[in-house]
């Protein structure tokens, strides 16, 4: 079951909730028994290195991300 994130407009309260995908936008109360929500959009991020990269981060490779990306020039 998904999680979503939701806020408050009563209180400013962020809180989540796992809910069935077809529930998502359905009515919910926040914690404190409000019941103007809204779901917010969630952000995930990711950052991992692989097997034997160094601990620095590094961005694209010299000349473009690869074959096809547009910023390659």
């Amino acid at each position: 079951m998904p999680l979503y994130e939701y806020i408050c407009r009563t209180c400013d309260t962020h809180f989540e909730a796992r809910r069935p995908m077809d529930s998502s936008e359905a009515p919910l109360s926040c914690p404190d028994g409000h019941s103007d929500t809204a779901r917010v959009l969630s952000v995930f991020a990711s950052v991992g290195r692989g097997p034997g990269t160094s601990s620095t981060p590094q961005g694209p490779p010299a000349g473009g991300c690869g074959a096809g990306c547009a910023c390659a020039s």
